[in-house]
């Protein structure tokens, strides 16, 4: 079974977007709510706002599988990242505005979970560790891009309306202070920055960066409000040219760092 899309590349540059895909299994469905199916808390349309980081040259990875039946941006062992603070699960039983995914008794048990996690969440992780292994050992240096989207007022999870663009590399553990300077220093033109602010990087930014060993690793939470209709979960094109811009300087940074480190 093939769960993820993978393409390879010629600089060492990873992009990752866990929470694209949208398809669920059809037996799977029919456990879920009618409001569920909709997929509302989809990282919308990253494949095609990110489709010039294939003409880079960068290697891409996208699953095909929803984040409602397993997020692949979560630990294993379903940790919360953020102590304190209300988050999804592994398998989410709740979607963002605290509506149930699944029908009355019909949540994932135990053996459902273990499941979902070997045919859908390792294949996933496997292929993200060998991809990094790979190009840090033919490059000598690797950029883990985390690609995520979110709606730009979620009460659950922040207070107000979200910035357009919210980097996260844990407080800046997850890369270089090199590359760290060059995000602060950078300003997209007519959009708002801030840096681990309310997301400072989920599982996979946290578990695969080894910035002494040339191993790097962002996330990029995206307002959705930057190149789509939120209400109608529509693209706009127009929108997403104009911060496609800025998403291409912010590519150019990193292309100059892997070059000059």
């Amino acid at each position: 079974m093939i769960t993820f899309d993978f393409k390879s590349g010629n600089i060492p540059i990873l992009v990752s977007m866990p929470h694209n895909g949208v398809k669920i299994p059809k037996q799977i469905q029919a456990t879920m709510t009618d409001s569920a199916l909709k997929l509302t808390d989809t990282d919308w349309f990253l494949d095609r706002l990110y489709q010039f980081t294939q003409e880079l040259g960068c290697y891409v990875i996208e699953p095909h599988y929803s984040r409602y039946l397993i997020d692949l941006n979560r630990p294993q062992d379903n940790a919360n990242l953020y102590p304190g603070q209300d988050t999804t699960e592994l398998c989410p039983t709740t979607q963002f505005d605290l509506d149930p995914i699944y029908l009355e008794g019909q949540e994932p048990n135990d053996t459902e979970i273990k499941n979902r996690v070997q045919n859908y969440w390792a294949p996933y992780h496997n292929r993200l560790q060998s991809t990094l292994k790979t190009i840090k050992s033919e490059y000598g240096i690797a950029v883990l891009f985390e690609a995520h989207s979110i709606k730009s007022y979620v009460a659950r999870f922040f207070d107000g309306k979200l910035p357009d663009f919210n980097f996260g590399n844990l407080d800046g553990q997850t890369c270089s202070k090199q590359l760290t300077r060059k995000l602060e220093d950078w300003k997209p033109d007519g959009y708002s920055k801030v840096i681990n602010g309310r997301f400072k990087g989920g599982y996979i930014t946290r578990a695969y960066a080894s910035p002494e060993r040339d191993i790097h690793a962002i996330q990029l939470e995206l307002s959705q409000a930057t190149y789509m209709d939120e209400q109608s979960l529509s693209y706009s094109s127009t929108k997403a040219l104009k911060v496609q811009k800025s998403l291409q300087q912010m590519f150019d940074i990193f292309k100059q760092f892997v070059s000059h480190s």
